[in-house]
């Protein structure tokens, strides 16, 4: 069993990198004073199947798309922060003695895992984070215990050094996507507190619903439905490529028919998807309501799906935009950036560890 860095503690900066399903997604942040700003960035395809449902398949696939990303973005930092998928991580909150040090609260971490974990220690990786005092003990402190296989973080570190950066951070993406939230709270009602937010990620095959209460996460779960599936309708409806579907689903020029007989089935699909996945949430927990979904991920560009959900659900929807209040450099195209905006939530937070 190694203890790995799940939650790195203070390091040199780092570019945010999101391994997704269908691309890289770099972003380069600096900070000045209370202000962050985009120094870099870039979104580059990976080709079918190198990384399925969030898990790569082909590392040098990946690692040549990596570093494709850091050329087009003419990244400067070499040190990255990638993320694993939520369903490869156990998390678990574990009560801990307040007067332990740091080295004991390690020992006593690596004697209890192995109740916590379904795995053999030595095929996994633990990293844990001191949450604070206990609710009903004060002479405990809750430590939330982290494990992923070791193989997931390996082949993700793999990729990430065949593209030639070092990974600094492995972070879980739900964690990740909880700290780019802290970007969005002037778009979010009474700025998240007491209120209860839906944050749906829709990517290339997979959907994420992320619920955060007080603006901390309490509920993530994993569906496979993605936009790749608007993507292959466009292929066997129209013969093209996968490539060329990609493209003129983002760029247009499809025959009349696409809009009433594709995209709308499918905006209707997305919509039963994000429905779908808050009775999940509804029937798992106290809550029966949420206050705002918001949409991120690649399809969250979809037109008119933000008027649809909320029709449909009745609850205010919004695109995220974590880049809402950020400046950028002079390398970085602004209308580029707000097209790509939902879809690198995960990359900011990742981008944010630099500041931890």
């Amino acid at each position: 069993m190694q203890i790995a860095q799940l939650f790195t503690r203070k390091k040199p900066p780092v570019i945010g990198l999101d391994i997704s399903s269908s691309a890289i997604k770099l972003l380069e942040l600096s900070r000045h004073g209370n202000r962050y700003r985009v120094e870099s960035y870039a979104v580059e395809p990976l080709p079918p199947n190198s990384v399925v449902e969030k898990n790569i398949t082909d590392v040098e696939a990946v690692g040549e798309a990596v570093r494709r990303a850091v050329k087009r973005a003419s990244a400067r930092t070499r040190n990255a922060a990638v993320a694993v998928a939520g369903s490869s991580v156990i998390t678990k909150v574990v009560p801990m003695p307040n007067n332990l040090s740091e080295d004991e609260l390690h020992s006593q971490i690596e004697l209890e895992a192995d109740q916590y974990v379904p795995y053999p220690l030595e095929e996994v990786s633990l990293d844990f984070e001191v949450l604070g005092p206990s609710d009903n003990n004060p002479d405990t402190v809750d430590v939330l215990l982290a494990a992923c296989r070791t193989e997931t973080v390996d082949m993700r570190t793999a990729a990430v050094e065949s593209g030639g950066l070092d990974t600094k951070v492995v972070d879980v993406e739900a964690y990740a996507t909880e700290n780019a939230f802290q970007l969005l709270l002037d778009q979010v009602p009474d700025q998240g507190m007491e209120k209860t937010i839906a944050l749906v990620d829709i990517g290339s095959t997979m959907t994420t619903l992320n619920v955060l209460h007080d603006t901390k996460l309490i509920y993530t779960r994993d569906q496979v439905f993605g936009g790749k599936q608007l993507t292959e309708e466009i292929m066997r409806r129209y013969g093209l490529s996968y490539e060329e579907a990609g493209m003129a689903k983002r760029q247009g020029g499809l025959p009349e028919n696409y809009e009433p007989e594709v995209l709308e089935p499918f905006k209707e699909a997305m919509c039963q998807q994000v429905s779908r996945s808050l009775q999940f949430f509804f029937g798992s927990s106290q809550y029966n309501s949420v206050d705002q979904v918001i949409l991120a991920g690649g399809s969250a560009s979809v037109p008119g799906i933000t008027d649809l959900i909320q029709d449909r659900l009745g609850i205010e929807t919004l695109v995220a935009n974590p880049f809402a209040s950020m400046s950028l450099s002079s390398r970085v195209k602004p209308q580029s950036l707000s097209n790509d905006a939902p879809a690198l939530l995960i990359a900011c937070g990742l981008a944010l560890r630099s500041f931890d």
